[in-house]
């Protein structure tokens, strides 16, 4: 990356710095409604800006990418189904939420079930953002990132040196967004780097395609079709190490509920929108883009191996050997500016989730007649704190055992699947009780570490069969245990205008067509031959 490019690179990254700022100063960051949920300030484009670029990080960007260099694209899974996650999100849990005027997912299942419980589960959010998401995705941001631009041959420092430094200015300028602008410059702020990402990460495949087809986008096209078809299929094999197709429909569908449902991280910009429809909106907006992020998410691996054969090792290398080979030394600053964004509005957001739930659910509740200035004033403390911790694990990773990572994103599964059957049968049980809940967690996270500590069992087979084992067991615990009393909701203000928005039912289903049609267009029936 030479100078114009970083010239270019810091003007994108300030200009889009003090247009957010600007955007956000109508907010009241001493209180914590101003600070963690944007004032309930967000519209339909902001909250799906939002919610996009805290779930897309280089991390995904780079590793479906390398997956699907080996397997092909099956990997669209994860993107793909996410969409009718999404809409259960807009149509059936965020009305919920909201009707019952709940600031975190963690506050419903204290009104459903009780205070023990709802610790439990804010816990485990906590220990998995702090420990795992945000250091991994600065770190590996910043390893992309100086992958992709070499930044440690422009400071003729060691790599190791200038991902350490990437990280740090990445954190600094994380904890800056949140403590000058809380959630809401973020939102405004990612809904531009989404815009750069789609723009920017369309352009990889379409300029790679016209290098594989010699000028003819078609041609290029065609070449995979010809060289390698079983790549172009969306169903994975049984035995498949990375979507083993049965789990579609069970435990890969399982997991994006929870993720897209339920997770503090991804709800927390659902809950901002200053109304149900606004958060309708923006919900439907992700779903929609998630159908077509497979273009950018996965597709360039398979071009990557059409281009470079199977020489590429590791696979995670395939993304960026194809930007390099195929970006113009012109855009350079921009698509780093794109990534620099993918990396910063992962950061925040979790950041953003982490301490509102320390803040919310630990210090407000045990501190004796705090005021919600004091209870803003700790929520920046635990802002700069966990992020400046974060910004100083990350560089350590590198010293960590191979594989570390797939480990990481599978402790996810230790509490994913009981803390879904929670919500849903919180939704839908009057007989659900809180002794049947803790009793679930236990017994989920004892078979659940054993099946992936002494079993070679693929993670979402496992989820295709818990999530039923954990809600019949709340179930009979519920039923023939204790406190069997039906639980009646109480009588609880919403904070917001629950008046749904008038399209949300022919959006949904133009969105569940879409995904059928993916998957129709990725099979044998379609272009996989």
């Amino acid at each position: 990356m030479g100078l114009l490019s970083f010239i270019i690179f810091t003007v994108i990254v300030a200009g889009i710095w003090l247009y957010a700022y600007t955007r956000s100063r109508k907010v009241n960051l001493s209180s914590s409604e101003g600070l963690f949920l944007g004032g309930r300030s967000l519209t339909g484009i902001t909250i799906a800006g939002s919610i996009v670029m805290t779930n897309l990080s280089t991390e995904q960007i780079v590793g479906q990418n390398g997956q699907s260099y080996e397997t092909g694209m099956e990997v669209m899974g994860w993107e793909v189904t996410a969409a009718v996650a999404i809409v259960a999100l807009a149509l059936i849990f965020l009305p919920k939420y909201l009707k019952y005027g709940v600031d975190t997912v963690t506050d419903f299942i204290e009104i459903r079930f009780d205070t023990t419980t709802k610790r439990i589960a804010s816990l485990l959010f906590i220990f998995t953002y702090v420990v795992s998401f945000l250091p991994v995705v600065l770190y590996s941001g910043s390893l992309v990132f100086n992958q992709i631009f070499s930044i440690d041959e422009l400071l003729g420092v060691h790599s190791l040196v200038a991902i350490a430094l990437i990280s740090v200015i990445t954190g600094i300028i994380g904890l800056l967004y949140l403590l000058i602008g809380g959630l809401r410059l973020s939102a405004f702020s990612d809904t531009v780097y989404g815009i750069g990402l789609l723009i920017a990460g369309l352009a990889i495949p379409f300029l790679a395609l016209l290098a594989l087809g010699d000028g003819g986008i078609l041609a290029g096209f065609e070449t995979i079709r010809a060289n390698t078809p079983e790549k172009l299929s969306s169903f994975g094999a049984v035995n498949s190490e990375m979507v083993p197709w049965p789990t579609l429909f069970l435990g890969l569908f399982f997991n994006n509920l929870f993720f897209w449902c339920t997770n503090q991280m991804i709800v927390q910009k659902a809950l901002a929108g200053r109304d149900l429809k606004e958060g309708q909106k923006g919900a439907l907006y992700v779903g929609i883009f998630k159908i077509f992020g497979a273009l950018f998410l996965v597709f360039p691996g398979i071009i990557a191996y059409n281009m470079f054969g199977d020489s590429v090792a590791p696979a995670d290398n395939a993304y960026p050997m194809l930007v390099t080979a195929v970006l113009p030394e012109w855009a350079f600053g921009i698509f780093a500016a794109v990534i620099f964004g993918a990396i910063l509005s992962s950061f925040v957001g979790a950041l953003n989730a982490t301490t509102t739930l320390l803040t919310l659910d630990f210090y407000k509740p045990l501190k004796k007649n705090v005021t919600d200035k004091q209870v803003s004033r700790m929520g920046k403390v635990f802002t700069i704190a966990i992020g400046l911790t974060s910004a100083l694990i990350a560089p350590l990773i590198s010293f960590a055992p191979a594989g570390l990572f797939h480990v990481v994103q599978q402790f996810n599964g230790l509490y994913s699947m009981p803390l879904l059957a929670l919500i849903l049968l919180g939704f839908y049980s009057k007989y659900a009780t809180p002794f049947a809940a803790k009793v679930t967690f236990i017994f989920h996270i004892i078979v659940y570490g054993s099946s992936q500590l002494f079993t070679d069992i693929h993670y979402l087979y496992v989820f295709s069969v818990i999530l039923f084992v954990d809600v019949f067991l709340i179930w009979v615990i519920s039923r023939f245990g204790p406190n069997t009393t039906p639980f009646e909701f109480p009588k609880i203000e919403a904070k917001v205008d629950l008046t749904p928005w008038k399209h949300r039912k022919w959006v949904s289903a133009i969105i569940l067509i879409l995904v059928v049609g993916m998957y129709w267009f990725f099979s044998p029936m379609g272009i996989a031959k």
